[in-house]
């Protein structure tokens, strides 16, 4: 391996990172405008900011699984401490993933009413698997950066 091909691959690692972080402080940003709407009423227009947070979460979801996984399966990444690690978050980060998509599906297309009624349940739900999928990104992108 020459310290260039070492190098290229290193910063791709580093730009990942940075993009799956940026993406992240997106979405959390506009899970705190949604919380803070709390309790929600009829004259709160949550559509709009419902569907941005829900294409951003999408978006951030897409950027690690497209992105940094990819990077790892397709053999970009030699470090076996990074592969292992990564091996053993990938089950908890599907759950986390299956549960965003759930929610997604759910709140994207739902009546004014219902999503007045149904968003405080279903945030605090999506909240908790966000936190977790948060914690393992850390241990992730530091492996990887490190």
């Amino acid at each position: 391996m020459n310290i260039q091909s070492f190098c290229e691959r290193r910063l791709q690692t580093h730009k990942l990172a940075c993009e799956l972080l940026d993406k992240r402080k997106q979405v959390w940003a506009l899970h705190g405008q949604l919380a803070s709407l709390q309790p929600y009423t009829a004259e709160q227009p949550l559509e709009p900011l419902v569907r941005q947070f829900c294409q951003e979460m999408i978006d951030y979801i897409s950027l690690e699984h497209f992105g940094i996984f990819l990077h790892l399966v397709n053999g970009d990444e030699h470090r076996c401490a990074v592969l292992a690690l990564a091996e053993d978050i990938f089950p908890q980060m599907v759950e986390t993933t299956d549960i965003a998509l759930d929610f997604n599906e759910k709140f994207d297309s739902i009546s004014p009413e219902s999503l007045r009624l149904e968003l405080p349940g279903g945030l605090m739900a999506l909240t908790d698997a966000l936190a977790l999928r948060i914690e393992l990104e850390d241990r992730l992108v530091e492996g990887m950066t490190a």
